[in-house]
């Protein structure tokens, strides 16, 4: 794992990438940030923005979680995922951090991480992955992320 992280860090360096952007996809998870503090100001700018708030369960540990955060860090799954949600990652480190914020909504990391859950700008539950729906991201490609969110974003235009 450090010589993956080593790795990247060389990596960015030369092609003029930022440490940090290379680190954040090594560790997207703030295991030091304040959920609950961050989730207050997507919450904020959500009632600014009029878009929902989308909120990422996960660990740096978990292959998974980094997985999909690097799927949603380019191209088309960032593209619709900065269009049409304030995002919000939560770090459950090894399910002993934020475990109140999880059930706050309905603990969507019960069967797995990553989890979801997607709240609107007024902080009603709209959707939450209660079935480990994003637990196997690895095996998603870029196209089933897509989909995945794409449906979710059609179900709130729909209402649903």
């Amino acid at each position: 794992m450090k010589r993956l992280a080593l790795l990247l860090l060389v990596l960015a360096a030369a092609t003029g990438m930022e440490a940090n952007a290379a680190a954040t996809l090594v560790r997207p998870y703030n295991p030091d940030a304040n959920a609950s503090a961050e989730i207050q100001a997507a919450f904020a700018e959500a009632r600014q923005d009029h878009k929902p708030v989308l909120i990422f369960f996960g660990a740096n540990w978990c292959p998974d979680c980094r997985a999909l955060a690097k799927a949603l860090s380019t191209g088309k799954n960032a593209a619709l995922v900065h269009r049409h949600f304030n995002v919000v990652k939560v770090d459950v480190g090894n399910f002993d951090r934020n475990l109140d914020v999880a059930a706050r909504y309905g603990d969507p990391i019960k069967k797995g991480i990553p989890a979801a859950v997607i709240l609107s700008p007024e902080g009603k539950l709209v959707y939450a992955t209660r079935a480990g729906e994003l637990a196997n991201a690895r095996t998603m490609n870029d196209a089933g992320i897509y989909a995945f969110f794409e449906q979710r974003v059609n179900g709130l235009k729909s209402g649903g």
